[in-house]
This record gives C-alpha cells, sequence and structure tokens, in this order.
C-alpha cells in the first residue's frame, strides 16, 4: 500500500439554500487525505453529507469558498464537472443512470474512453478497440464480451451495472467513487456486483470511496473505514483497527466520536 497521497480534501464545507429558512450544512469543514490505492468505505446515515462529498469530489458543485480538492497533485477545486471526469470514475445508484440505454455495449464504451477528453476527438470503432472492450469485459465471466452489439438497455441490472463498472475504469482515473452501486440490486445480484468491483479495484490499483448504508458490506469490503455525522468524518479506521470489529463496535465507536445515539433504522438494518 502506498503512502502517497492520492486525494486530498481540505477545509470542504457545502451549504445549501444559504441565508434561507431551508439553509443546510451538508458537509462542515472535512479534511481527509487518501493514500493511492485505499479502498475506502463510507457510511453514515440519511444526511450525514455522503453522497454530498462525492458530487463535490466529482465536480458536481463546487465546495464552498476556502475548500480546496487535490487528485493525484492536481487542483481540481475550481474546474468544471466535465474536466473532473478526467480524474474521476463513478458509478451511481440506479443501474440506469451512467450507461446510455439505447447504445450498444460497445458504443457505452467507446463514449466512456472519451469521457474529459477533448470534444474534438473521436473514439473509432475498430478491431483494436473492439478487442481491448472485450478484453475489459471477459474478467467480468458474464459473456458481455461477445455481446459488443446488445444494447444497454435490454441488459439486467447487474449486467448493466456490471457495464458501468467497466465505463468508470476503463480510462483507468485516478479515483473511483461508488454510490451505493448495490443498493437498488437483488441480494444475490448485489452479492455478484461487489465481487466484481474488488476484482476491478485491485486488478487496476484505483483509489475508491465506496458509499454504503450497509455496516456489514463497509466491515467487509476495502482497507479502510469512515462513518460520518452532520457532515463530518467522526471515525476514521485503518485496516488494523477495523479488523475483527462487529457492527455493534462500530456503532458504539461512532456513538462515542459524535456524542450522538445512532439511530438509524434502516443502515441497522441493513446490517
Amino acid at each position: 500500500m502506498s503512502t502517497e497521497s492520492l486525494l486530498t480534501l481540505e477545509k470542504i464545507s457545502k451549504v445549501f439554500s444559504r441565508g434561507t429558512v431551508d439553509e443546510v450544512k451538508a458537509l462542515d469543514s472535512i479534511n481527509l487525505v487518501v493514500r493511492a490505492e485505499d479502498y475506502i468505505t463510507v457510511i453514515g446515515s440519511n444526511g450525514a453529507g455522503k453522497t454530498t462529498m462525492l458530487n463535490v469530489v466529482g465536480g458536481v458543485f463546487p465546495p464552498e469558498k476556502g475548500g480546496k480538492i487535490i487528485v493525484d497533485g492536481a487542483d481540481i477545486t475550481n474546474l468544471s464537472e466535465y474536466k473532473h471526469a478526467t480524474y474521476v470514475g463513478r458509478v451511481y445508484q440506479d443501474p440506469n443512470i451512467g450507461t446510455a440505454a439505447k447504445m450498444t455495449i460497445e458504443e457505452n464504451l467507446a463514449m466512456a474512453v472519451l469521457r474529459g477528453k477533448s470534444r474534438g476527438l473521436r473514439a473509432a470503432s475498430n478491431k483494436k478497440r473492439r478487442e481491448e472492450f472485450r478484453q475489459a469485459l471477459a474478467p467480468l465471466k458474464l459473456g458481455l464480451e461477445d455481446r459488443l452489439n446488445t444494447l444497454v438497455g435490454t441488459l439486467s441490472s447487474g449486467q448493466r451495472q456490471a457495464v458501468a463498472l467497466v465505463m468508470s475504469t476503463i480510462s483507468r482515473p485516478a479515483l473511483l467513487l461508488l454510490d451505493e452501486h448495490s443498493a437498488n440490486l437483488d441480494p444475490r445480484t448485489a452479492q455478484i456486483v461487489l465481487e466484481l468491483t474488488e476484482m476491478i479495484v485491485k486488478r487496476e490499483k484505483i483509489t475508491t470511496l465506496m458509499v454504503t448504508h450497509n455496516m456489514e458490506l463497509a466491515l467487509r469490503y476495502g482497507n479502510r473505514l469512515i462513518m460520518m455525522h452532520e457532515g463530518r468524518i467522526v471515525v476514521d479506521l485503518n485496516q488494523e483497527q477495523r479488523t475483527g470489529l462487529t457492527i455493534n463496535d462500530l456503532i458504539t465507536a461512532f456513538e462515542r466520536a459524535s456524542g450522538s445515539k445512532f439511530s438509524d433504522d434502516e443502515v441497522l438494518l441493513k446490517g
């Protein structure tokens, strides 16, 4: 495991509806250093700031003034979402997001190769490119490498999420963001997608942030775990610290660090 920083968040805050009765501080001066090849699971109740943090890193919206986002040595704080895609790959909770239903698997992958690059470039659909796509899909063992001309909209949810995974990593981004990407799948399919995720992350050595509502998954995957509460990171456990922990241990750690009772039934039930 590298000791070099791949992602650095400095004083990241985000306020929505500022100056109104609906004002919400979604992120509260977050500082986070992520090492190259870290695979971090991120957990917390609804409203804790998990997805907002991913949105800021992904360039969906900028942090408040004074915040800074450094990825692989580059300050991307003020870049557009389009330019963030040069550094960041992302898979969403909904399998329909991030893939184009009326395009083939090959066309989707060709589009992914161009993500974040000059609009003047074109992905040539040639024999070499198709072989590259087959090689990226074959390790999934879903037979998708032989279905490049299949419309993505005709795939199952699990197959579509697998294609989204390959799309998000085929250009080897510095950072991969996974936003509860198995939450909308049935348990068996979710397990397959999580195993495929782990395989791709390890094979490509991609630094990863995986948001989940499931405490069991947060403890099972990755090498580091952080818990968020009211826009802050309140627990940050490395591999050694989290080894052998139970869900109850995690809840206790959260309550001690936050000073609040962990009462999100959705998270507890999923655990």
